[in-house]
Protein backbone atom coordinates (compact mmCIF):
# COMPACT_ATOMS: atom_id res chain seq x y z
CA UNK A 1 0.00 0.00 0.00
CA UNK A 2 1.74 3.75 -0.64
CA UNK A 3 0.11 5.88 1.83
CA UNK A 4 0.88 9.68 2.43
CA UNK A 5 0.48 10.89 5.72
CA UNK A 6 0.24 14.98 5.57
CA UNK A 7 1.18 17.31 8.67
CA UNK A 8 1.85 21.35 8.81
CA UNK A 9 5.02 21.78 10.15
CA UNK A 10 8.89 20.19 10.66
CA UNK A 11 8.85 21.32 14.23
CA UNK A 12 7.73 19.51 17.40
CA UNK A 13 4.11 19.56 18.39
CA UNK A 14 1.84 16.60 19.11
CA UNK A 15 0.15 16.14 15.72
CA UNK A 16 3.69 16.22 14.03
CA UNK A 17 5.25 13.74 16.88
CA UNK A 18 1.94 11.37 15.45
CA UNK A 19 2.51 11.35 12.32
CA UNK A 20 5.96 10.23 12.10
CA UNK A 21 5.81 7.48 14.73
CA UNK A 22 2.84 6.55 12.72
CA UNK A 23 4.83 6.67 9.62
CA UNK A 24 7.66 4.39 11.27
CA UNK A 25 5.71 2.07 12.47
CA UNK A 26 3.70 1.34 9.06
CA UNK A 27 6.98 1.15 7.38
CA UNK A 28 8.09 -1.48 10.00
CA UNK A 29 4.92 -3.31 8.39
CA UNK A 30 6.33 -3.27 5.13
CA UNK A 31 3.92 -0.78 3.84
CA UNK A 32 5.35 2.78 1.14
CA UNK A 33 4.71 5.46 3.30
CA UNK A 34 5.32 9.29 2.13
CA UNK A 35 5.09 12.33 4.87
CA UNK A 36 4.54 15.66 3.15
CA UNK A 37 5.05 18.37 5.24
CA UNK A 38 5.52 22.42 5.52
CA UNK A 39 9.38 22.83 5.73
CA UNK A 40 8.92 25.94 7.84
CA UNK A 41 12.08 28.92 8.36
CA UNK A 42 13.67 26.72 5.57
CA UNK A 43 13.77 23.59 7.38
CA UNK A 44 14.20 20.92 4.48
CA UNK A 45 13.41 17.98 7.22
CA UNK A 46 12.07 17.30 10.77
CA UNK A 47 13.33 18.51 13.85
CA UNK A 48 14.45 14.59 14.61
CA UNK A 49 15.77 11.64 12.36
CA UNK A 50 13.46 9.69 10.53
CA UNK A 51 13.89 6.42 9.35
CA UNK A 52 14.76 6.43 5.86
CA UNK A 53 12.84 3.86 4.47
CA UNK A 54 9.83 6.84 5.18
CA UNK A 55 9.89 9.39 1.98
CA UNK A 56 10.19 12.75 3.60
CA UNK A 57 8.71 16.00 1.22
CA UNK A 58 9.16 18.89 3.20
CA UNK A 59 7.81 22.12 0.91
CA UNK A 60 9.77 25.29 1.39
CA UNK A 61 7.33 27.61 3.51
CA UNK A 62 8.94 31.05 4.53
CA UNK A 63 6.94 32.87 8.03
CA UNK A 64 7.18 36.60 7.08
CA UNK A 65 2.96 37.06 7.23
CA UNK A 66 2.37 39.21 10.53
CA UNK A 67 -1.32 38.34 9.52
CA UNK A 68 -2.11 35.01 10.88
CA UNK A 69 -5.75 34.70 8.16
CA UNK A 70 -3.29 35.08 5.66
CA UNK A 71 -0.20 32.71 6.79
CA UNK A 72 -3.07 29.91 7.01
CA UNK A 73 -4.09 30.81 3.37
CA UNK A 74 -0.70 30.86 2.34
CA UNK A 75 0.41 27.27 3.57
CA UNK A 76 -2.44 25.78 2.39
CA UNK A 77 -2.37 27.07 -1.02
CA UNK A 78 1.75 25.96 -0.76
CA UNK A 79 0.73 22.67 0.50
CA UNK A 80 -1.85 21.95 -2.03
CA UNK A 81 0.38 22.78 -5.31
CA UNK A 82 2.90 20.84 -3.99
CA UNK A 83 0.64 17.90 -3.68
CA UNK A 84 -1.63 18.00 -6.45
CA UNK A 85 1.35 16.62 -9.69
CA UNK A 86 1.57 13.65 -6.83
CA UNK A 87 -1.76 12.74 -4.76
CA UNK A 88 -3.12 10.60 -7.13
CA UNK A 89 -0.42 7.97 -7.43
CA UNK A 90 -1.19 7.09 -3.63
CA UNK A 91 -3.82 4.37 -2.29
CA UNK A 92 -4.59 6.51 0.91
CA UNK A 93 -4.16 10.13 1.86
CA UNK A 94 -4.34 11.10 5.22
CA UNK A 95 -4.25 14.21 6.98
CA UNK A 96 -3.29 14.72 10.20
CA UNK A 97 -4.51 18.83 10.71
CA UNK A 98 -6.78 20.95 9.23
CA UNK A 99 -4.16 23.28 7.33
CA UNK A 100 -3.20 19.66 5.84
CA UNK A 101 -6.65 18.60 5.13
CA UNK A 102 -7.76 21.64 3.76
CA UNK A 103 -4.35 21.14 1.04
CA UNK A 104 -5.95 18.35 -0.36
CA UNK A 105 -9.09 19.03 -0.56
CA UNK A 106 -10.58 18.51 -3.83
CA UNK A 107 -7.40 16.77 -4.89
CA UNK A 108 -8.06 13.33 -3.87
CA UNK A 109 -10.94 11.34 -1.39
CA UNK A 110 -8.82 11.76 1.71
CA UNK A 111 -8.85 10.48 5.58
CA UNK A 112 -8.50 12.93 8.75
CA UNK A 113 -7.25 12.41 11.90
CA UNK A 114 -8.57 14.75 14.52
CA UNK A 115 -6.72 14.78 17.58
CA UNK A 116 -8.63 17.25 18.97
CA UNK A 117 -11.63 20.28 18.11
CA UNK A 118 -10.30 23.97 18.80
CA UNK A 119 -12.20 27.17 19.00
CA UNK A 120 -10.56 30.01 16.75
CA UNK A 121 -11.72 33.24 16.48
CA UNK A 122 -9.45 34.26 13.06
CA UNK A 123 -12.08 33.85 10.50
CA UNK A 124 -9.77 31.89 7.94
CA UNK A 125 -9.07 29.33 11.22
CA UNK A 126 -12.54 29.13 11.64
CA UNK A 127 -13.00 27.92 8.08
CA UNK A 128 -9.93 25.66 7.87
CA UNK A 129 -11.20 24.14 11.29
CA UNK A 130 -14.68 23.73 9.83
CA UNK A 131 -13.61 22.01 6.51
CA UNK A 132 -11.12 19.88 7.74
CA UNK A 133 -14.45 17.89 10.08
CA UNK A 134 -17.12 18.19 7.57
CA UNK A 135 -15.37 17.68 4.58
CA UNK A 136 -13.01 14.35 4.77
CA UNK A 137 -14.19 10.96 3.34
CA UNK A 138 -13.86 9.44 6.88
CA UNK A 139 -12.65 10.26 10.26
CA UNK A 140 -10.20 9.40 12.98
CA UNK A 141 -10.08 9.82 17.02
CA UNK A 142 -7.08 9.07 18.85
CA UNK A 143 -9.15 8.94 22.15
CA UNK A 144 -13.56 8.16 22.41
CA UNK A 145 -14.04 11.04 24.16
CA UNK A 146 -13.03 13.38 21.48
CA UNK A 147 -14.91 10.83 18.56
CA UNK A 148 -17.74 11.63 21.02
CA UNK A 149 -17.98 15.73 20.57
CA UNK A 150 -17.14 15.08 17.01
CA UNK A 151 -20.26 13.24 16.53
CA UNK A 152 -21.85 15.94 19.12
CA UNK A 153 -20.87 18.30 16.92
CA UNK A 154 -20.78 17.62 13.75
CA UNK A 155 -22.90 14.27 13.71
CA UNK A 156 -20.20 12.48 12.58
CA UNK A 157 -19.05 9.22 13.49
CA UNK A 158 -15.02 8.54 13.84
CA UNK A 159 -12.93 5.50 13.78
CA UNK A 160 -11.27 5.26 17.54
CA UNK A 161 -7.35 4.86 16.96
CA UNK A 162 -5.39 5.54 20.43
CA UNK A 163 -2.02 7.01 19.93
CA UNK A 164 1.35 5.06 20.44
CA UNK A 165 3.63 5.63 23.63
CA UNK A 166 7.57 5.58 22.29
CA UNK A 167 7.84 4.16 26.47
CA UNK A 168 11.50 2.55 26.44
CA UNK A 169 12.43 5.57 24.88
CA UNK A 170 11.12 7.83 27.78
CA UNK A 171 12.12 5.02 30.48
CA UNK A 172 15.46 5.23 29.27
CA UNK A 173 15.87 8.95 30.56
CA UNK A 174 15.57 7.80 33.98
CA UNK A 175 18.69 5.84 33.99
CA UNK A 176 20.43 8.68 32.23
CA UNK A 177 22.29 9.98 34.82
CA UNK A 178 25.04 12.14 32.55
CA UNK A 179 22.02 14.16 31.07
CA UNK A 180 19.70 14.57 33.95
CA UNK A 181 23.01 15.65 35.85
CA UNK A 182 23.17 18.13 33.23
CA UNK A 183 19.50 19.38 33.46
CA UNK A 184 20.02 19.61 37.39
CA UNK A 185 22.92 21.72 37.25
CA UNK A 186 22.04 23.95 34.59
CA UNK A 187 17.97 24.08 35.81
CA UNK A 188 18.05 23.67 39.71
CA UNK A 189 14.90 21.62 40.77
CA UNK A 190 11.79 22.55 38.16
CA UNK A 191 8.22 21.67 36.72
CA UNK A 192 8.40 21.24 32.93
CA UNK A 193 5.71 22.47 31.08
CA UNK A 194 5.78 21.41 27.21
CA UNK A 195 4.36 22.96 24.46
CA UNK A 196 4.25 27.12 24.53
CA UNK A 197 2.60 29.46 26.42
CA UNK A 198 -0.98 29.92 24.57
CA UNK A 199 -4.18 29.85 26.16
CA UNK A 200 -4.82 26.13 25.26
CA UNK A 201 -1.72 24.79 27.08
CA UNK A 202 -3.19 26.70 29.77
CA UNK A 203 -0.46 29.06 30.91
CA UNK A 204 -1.99 31.11 33.01
CA UNK A 205 -3.69 29.11 35.43
CA UNK A 206 0.16 27.24 35.68
CA UNK A 207 1.48 30.31 36.67
CA UNK A 208 -1.37 31.18 39.20
CA UNK A 209 -0.90 27.82 40.62
CA UNK A 210 3.16 28.09 40.85
CA UNK A 211 3.00 31.43 42.81
CA UNK A 212 0.20 29.66 44.94
CA UNK A 213 2.92 26.72 45.46
CA UNK A 214 5.60 28.92 46.98
CA UNK A 215 3.17 30.83 49.15
CA UNK A 216 1.79 28.18 50.99
CA UNK A 217 5.26 25.63 50.44
CA UNK A 218 8.44 27.55 51.61
CA UNK A 219 10.23 24.61 51.10
CA UNK A 220 9.46 24.17 47.32
CA UNK A 221 10.19 28.35 46.48
CA UNK A 222 13.18 27.47 44.62
CA UNK A 223 11.18 24.89 41.83
CA UNK A 224 11.41 26.99 39.10
CA UNK A 225 8.74 27.03 35.66
CA UNK A 226 10.40 25.49 32.68
CA UNK A 227 8.44 25.89 29.65
CA UNK A 228 9.97 23.30 26.90
CA UNK A 229 8.64 23.30 22.79
CA UNK A 230 6.61 26.22 21.90
CA UNK A 231 6.59 26.48 17.88
CA UNK A 232 3.34 27.42 16.24
CA UNK A 233 1.96 28.58 13.58
CA UNK A 234 -0.40 30.81 15.36
CA UNK A 235 -0.23 34.21 16.98
CA UNK A 236 -0.43 34.60 20.75
CA UNK A 237 1.68 37.35 21.02
CA UNK A 238 -1.65 39.01 23.35
CA UNK A 239 -2.12 36.10 25.54
CA UNK A 240 1.85 35.78 25.92
CA UNK A 241 2.04 39.78 27.29
CA UNK A 242 -0.48 39.37 29.43
CA UNK A 243 1.30 35.85 30.61
CA UNK A 244 4.77 38.36 30.97
CA UNK A 245 2.54 40.98 32.63
CA UNK A 246 1.06 38.94 35.56
CA UNK A 247 4.33 36.84 36.25
CA UNK A 248 5.74 40.24 36.84
CA UNK A 249 2.53 40.91 39.47
CA UNK A 250 3.45 36.86 40.65
CA UNK A 251 6.92 37.36 41.27
CA UNK A 252 7.23 34.71 39.23
CA UNK A 253 10.12 34.17 36.48
CA UNK A 254 9.63 31.36 34.10
CA UNK A 255 12.17 30.08 31.93
CA UNK A 256 10.94 29.32 28.58
CA UNK A 257 13.83 26.99 26.62
CA UNK A 258 12.07 26.85 23.01
CA UNK A 259 12.23 23.68 21.22
CA UNK A 260 14.22 21.07 22.92
CA UNK A 261 16.69 18.71 20.88
CA UNK A 262 15.07 15.22 20.73
CA UNK A 263 17.66 13.28 21.81
CA UNK A 264 17.78 15.22 25.03
CA UNK A 265 13.77 15.41 25.52
CA UNK A 266 13.94 12.38 27.58
CA UNK A 267 16.14 13.72 30.88
CA UNK A 268 14.59 16.28 30.51
CA UNK A 269 11.53 14.79 31.50
CA UNK A 270 13.02 12.26 33.68
CA UNK A 271 14.44 14.99 35.42
CA UNK A 272 11.41 17.09 36.37
CA UNK A 273 9.73 16.94 39.37
CA UNK A 274 6.55 17.22 37.91
CA UNK A 275 4.89 17.69 34.31
CA UNK A 276 1.68 20.02 34.95
CA UNK A 277 -0.52 18.91 31.88
CA UNK A 278 -2.94 21.65 32.38
CA UNK A 279 -4.56 21.83 28.47
CA UNK A 280 -7.78 23.16 27.90
CA UNK A 281 -8.49 20.91 25.05
CA UNK A 282 -6.59 17.95 24.29
CA UNK A 283 -6.91 14.95 22.06
CA UNK A 284 -4.86 11.86 23.92
CA UNK A 285 -2.35 13.28 26.48
CA UNK A 286 0.66 11.85 24.66
CA UNK A 287 3.14 13.90 26.38
CA UNK A 288 1.73 12.88 29.98
CA UNK A 289 2.22 9.78 29.07
CA UNK A 290 5.49 9.94 28.00
CA UNK A 291 6.38 11.82 31.23
CA UNK A 292 4.85 8.81 32.81
CA UNK A 293 7.24 6.41 30.87
CA UNK A 294 10.00 8.43 32.26
CA UNK A 295 8.99 7.93 36.08
CA UNK A 296 8.06 11.63 36.32
CA UNK A 297 4.85 12.40 38.22
CA UNK A 298 2.05 14.49 36.35
CA UNK A 299 -0.72 16.69 37.13
CA UNK A 300 -3.89 17.18 34.97
CA UNK A 301 -6.62 19.42 33.92
CA UNK A 302 -9.77 16.91 34.93
CA UNK A 303 -10.91 16.35 31.43
CA UNK A 304 -12.79 13.56 30.13
CA UNK A 305 -9.97 12.70 27.55
CA UNK A 306 -7.86 12.86 30.11
CA UNK A 307 -9.52 10.61 32.60
CA UNK A 308 -10.47 8.14 29.80
CA UNK A 309 -6.56 7.70 28.94
CA UNK A 310 -4.83 8.34 31.84
CA UNK A 311 -7.16 6.98 34.55
CA UNK A 312 -5.67 6.69 38.06
CA UNK A 313 -2.25 7.12 37.16
CA UNK A 314 -1.96 11.07 37.52
CA UNK A 315 -3.33 13.47 40.13
CA UNK A 316 -6.52 15.96 38.92
CA UNK A 317 -7.06 18.99 39.19
CA UNK A 318 -9.64 22.05 38.12
CA UNK A 319 -8.33 25.59 38.88
CA UNK A 320 -4.85 27.28 40.37
CA UNK A 321 -5.65 26.31 43.59
CA UNK A 322 -6.00 22.43 43.18
CA UNK A 323 -3.48 22.70 40.49
CA UNK A 324 -1.03 24.16 43.17
CA UNK A 325 -2.28 21.46 45.73
CA UNK A 326 -1.52 18.86 43.65
CA UNK A 327 1.75 19.93 42.14
CA UNK A 328 3.07 20.25 46.11
CA UNK A 329 1.62 17.09 47.25
CA UNK A 330 3.90 15.00 43.85
CA UNK A 331 6.97 17.18 44.38
CA UNK A 332 6.78 16.37 48.19
CA UNK A 333 6.02 12.86 47.84
CA UNK A 334 6.45 11.51 44.21
CA UNK A 335 4.06 8.57 44.06
CA UNK A 336 4.94 5.17 42.86
CA UNK A 337 6.14 4.77 39.17
CA UNK A 338 5.09 1.81 38.46
CA UNK A 339 1.33 2.65 37.62
CA UNK A 340 2.10 5.22 35.03
CA UNK A 341 4.72 3.19 33.16
CA UNK A 342 2.62 0.19 33.20
CA UNK A 343 -0.03 2.31 31.44
CA UNK A 344 2.31 4.17 29.24
CA UNK A 345 3.55 0.35 27.85
CA UNK A 346 0.09 -0.38 27.37
CA UNK A 347 -0.21 1.98 24.26
CA UNK A 348 2.62 1.10 21.40
CA UNK A 349 3.04 2.18 17.94
CA UNK A 350 2.94 -0.90 16.09
CA UNK A 351 -0.48 -1.47 17.38
CA UNK A 352 -1.12 1.78 16.09
CA UNK A 353 0.11 1.36 12.77
CA UNK A 354 -1.93 -2.24 12.36
CA UNK A 355 -5.41 -0.84 13.49
CA UNK A 356 -4.81 1.96 11.16
CA UNK A 357 -4.28 -0.69 7.74
CA UNK A 358 -7.33 -2.32 9.17
CA UNK A 359 -9.09 1.23 8.92
CA UNK A 360 -7.70 1.92 5.49
CA UNK A 361 -8.45 -1.82 4.33
CA UNK A 362 -12.38 -0.68 5.85
CA UNK A 363 -11.87 -3.40 8.19
CA UNK A 364 -12.66 -1.15 11.63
Amino acid sequence: MRIALLTYSTRPRGGVVHTLHLAEALADLGEEVHVWTLGRGGDTTFFRSVDPRVHVHAVAFEDPDDDVGARILRSIDLLRGALAPHVEGYDVVHAQDCISANAVLELAPFVRTVHHLDTFTTPELVACHERAVRRPDALVCVSAAVAAEVQAEYGRPATVIPNGVAAERFAAGATDDDGRALWRAQLGRYVLALGGIEPRKGSLDLLEAMALVRRSRPTLADVRLVFGGGETLFDYRDYRAEFERRAVELGVEPLVLGPVPDDDLPSLLAQAAALPFLSTKEGFGLAALEALAAGTPVVARDLPVLREVLGEAVAYGDGPSSFAEALARVIEAPPPVDTGQALAQRYTWPAAAASHLRFYAGEQ
